[in-house]
């Protein structure tokens, strides 16, 4: 095979608890790239269609281009890649769009090798990618996007899937504007107290422990923000009442997505989320902002080759 086609998901980054290492997938509108295995030993960015935004055609500059560099790495010496993106995600919107590019771009990479990378291997190279976007080289929605479901993302090493309950579904609202990834770390700079670490590394632990256990007490105790959401609420105008929206339908908790704008929450059932979905949006529209939303199972599916 020389040219292969897949698509990535959207994810939501950080879960509250977890900053830079910690995401799960979405079902939604997929990022497609197209990769074809060349001689020429370069990385050419050849057509991006879809949203429209200006992203860079320089490989370097690109995150799928930049991910398939790092690949060149672990590929046969005079390999390349010639690549078409279909962009599907929203930049700039907390879903995880430079990730689901750099993701789908290494998995259908690695379709058109002779003898296939290492999963490990497919994730730094998507982690690479994911930097040419954020300015850092964070993998809480690559994991997840590659591996689907709840994923542990470390600086080092394989990425670790987390067991996920059957019934726990997120609801994830875009409030329609934009906002960068580089701008919403710029206010995270200021050192902070010893114990708001402590606290966070409490709620990260509950939550893990609940989804092992599949007890929704331990999720709701854990799943809240101390560290991030205090300094990225005042980026997203109506924040506050669109949590408080989602905490009186019953969510488990309710967050920033990844950099913002987007907001979600986690919810014991399909039908809480889709509620809880109605009543952000509505909390949205009081600050004059439109939005879409997207309800999905905590356990969704990771990138795959389709062509």
């Amino acid at each position: 095979m020389k040219s292969a086609t897949a698509i990535a998901p959207p994810s939501v980054g950080n879960v509250g608890v977890g900053f830079d290492m910690l995401g799960h997938a979405l079902r939604g509108p997929s990022d497609r790239v197209t990769v074809t295995r060349t001689a020429s030993g370069e990385v050419r960015i050849l057509e991006i269609i879809g949203i429209s935004a200006e992203i860079p055609l320089l490989a370097a500059d690109n995150t799928a281009g930049r991910a398939l560099l790092s690949l060149l790495a672990s590929c046969p010496r005079g390999t390349g890649f010639d690549v078409r993106i279909d962009k599907r995600i929203a930049l700039g919107s907390g879903m995880g769009g430079s990730a689901a590019s750099s993701v789908a771009a290494v998995v259908a990479a690695n379709a058109v090798l002779d003898k296939a990378l290492s999963i490990e291997t497919l994730y730094h190279a998507a982690k690479q990618g994911e930097s040419a976007a954020s300015g850092s080289a964070h993998g809480d929605n690559v994991a997840p996007c590659l591996l689907g479901g709840l994923v542990i993302a470390p600086s080092h090493g394989a990425a670790v899937k987390v067991p996920v309950p059957a019934w726990l579904h997120a609801a994830v609202v875009r409030p329609h504007f934009c906002l960068q990834t580089r701008v919403s770390r710029s206010v995270l700079t200021e050192p902070y107290p010893l114990h708001a670490f402590v606290e966070q590394s409490e709620g990260l632990a509950l939550v893990l422990a609940g989804c092992y256990t599949d007890d929704a007490q331990l999720i709701r105790r854990g799943l809240r923000d101390v560290l991030v959401e205090p300094r990225r609420a005042k980026l997203i105008p109506g924040f506050l009442q669109v949590q408080q929206a989602a905490l009186e339908c019953q969510a488990l908790g309710c967050s920033i997505s990844g950099g913002g704008p987007s907001v979600f929450a986690w919810f014991s059932s399909c039908e809480a989320a889709t509620q809880g979905a109605h009543a952000m949006q509505s909390a949205f529209v009081q600050h004059d902002l439109q939005s879409d939303a997207c309800v999905s199972v905590v356990d969704a599916p990771g990138a795959m080759v389709i062509a």
